[in-house]
């Protein structure tokens, strides 16, 4: 089925006129009973309870936050300011910053931008926090948190535009939930502001840059840690092709950090799997051999004997495996997983791309590598290119 924006989302990502907001949802992962704001230095903010300006919050101050009687209390200098069933604190700067520090349950501070929308969870004793960042700032801490501090310039660059596409691919995902994308790896990793000079020098050098097909649609900017020397077929994985998405040899990942990889099982145990989890006939003396002795020179799909086929991804799953690009070696009452990779392969392999930033390559280079007869654009220009259409 084809991906379908909203446009209203289409609108506001195309006519935007200075920065353009998303609502992330953040700590999505707890139930948040209670919480200290803080501006972080120069900053400024405005508390609203219920629509209504109750303070306004200087970098010297902290404010708490505590769920009680399914409502929200605002508290300072030990005063209660009072209950509200939904809390907007806004930045009165172009960018700001503040802190959060979680207190039920506790967590180390961390450090977001822009505004924060405070609403109760519903179903659920605990609030829901939702940060209206700017899509930049937003394109940043994807960047930090999906590829680390300590890359290469040009590396960064193909990052950022693969976050930026793949954002405004899946923007209406948590629609009805109220706000845009999670701050969990199903949309994208994201754990609050980067303050790292190489990333946002990044994402500013290269802002507004999407992928897209050779339809003018924003492509599925998937990637991965390692493809072991060779990335998948979209189909291979999902079940469906992509054109952009076609299994490349990958010499850029050999020898780095997730490259290779073991992993140990009793023989009794695989074969176990195998019969009852996928029918494999494990009584045929040819069938018993291909699961103890399987190689993979190249990606294959399955561990196969005649009709039977037992799909890769579905033991990688099943087992915990670091990919499905594995050979199996049987040692007296154990086998041996012997894998290359780390991921589902489809797309860019970061660690390739690491490599290739640090060879000399740009992240146009990168790119095209690993995505197939793709283009980049500025993203104004979707607007066009869909009137057009």
């Amino acid at each position: 089925m084809k991906k379908i924006i909203p446009f209203f989302f289409i609108f506001f990502f195309y006519n935007s006129k200075a920065n353009d907001f998303i609502k992330v949802r953040i700590l999505s992962n707890l139930k948040l009973k209670s919480f200290f704001f803080s501006p972080d230095k120069g900053s400024s903010y405005s508390i609203f309870g219920n629509g209504k300006i109750i303070y306004t919050l200087h970098d010297s101050e902290t404010v708490q936050l505590k769920y009680e009687k399914d409502s929200i209390e605002v508290w300072i200098y030990g005063k209660r300011l009072g209950y509200f069933s939904l809390v907007k604190i806004n930045s009165n700067a172009s960018i700001n910053t503040f802190r959060i520090k979680c207190t039920d349950p506790e967590r180390k501070t961390k450090y977001y931008q822009d505004n924060l929308i405070i609403a109760r969870e519903i179903n659920s004793s605990s609030f829901k926090l939702i940060n209206v960042v700017d899509l930049e700032g937003y394109i940043a801490g994807v960047v930090e948190a999906e590829a680390g501090r300590k890359s290469h310039s040009e590396f960064y660059k193909a990052q950022a535009i693969l976050a930026r596409t793949y954002a405004l691919s899946i923007i209406g995902k948590h629609v009805i939930e109220g706000h845009d994308l999670c701050d969990q790896v199903h949309c994208q990793a994201f754990f609050g502001r980067t303050f790292n000079t190489p990333i946002q020098n990044a994402v500013k050098n290269t802002k507004g840059i999407v992928v897209v097909d050779e339809d003018m649609n924003l492509i599925d900017a998937v990637f991965h840690s390692n493809s072991g020397g060779q990335t998948a077929n979209a189909e291979d994985v999902w079940g469906k092709p992509k054109v952009y998405l076609k299994s490349v040899n990958d010499s850029f990942s050999i020898n780095m950090p997730n490259y290779s990889w073991e992993r140990k099982m009793a023989t009794e145990d695989w074969l176990t799997y195998l019969k009852i989890k996928h029918n494999f006939p494990i009584e045929d003396s040819v069938a018993r051999i291909i699961a103890l002795n399987f190689s993979q020179e190249n990606r294959k799909n399955y561990i196969e004997h005649q009709s039977i086929k037992v799909p890769l991804k579905n033991i990688r799953n099943d087992l915990s495996l670091k990919s499905t690009f594995f050979s199996i070696t049987a040692d007296n009452d154990t086998i041996i997983f012997r894998g290359k990779g780390y991921g589902h392969g489809i797309g860019m392999c970061q660690e390739g791309a690491m490599k290739m930033a640090e060879k000399g390559y740009s992240y146009v280079d990168v790119i095209h590598f690993y995505y197939k007869g793709v283009r980049l654009i500025e993203r104004t220009q979707l607007a066009f290119f869909r009137e057009e259409g």
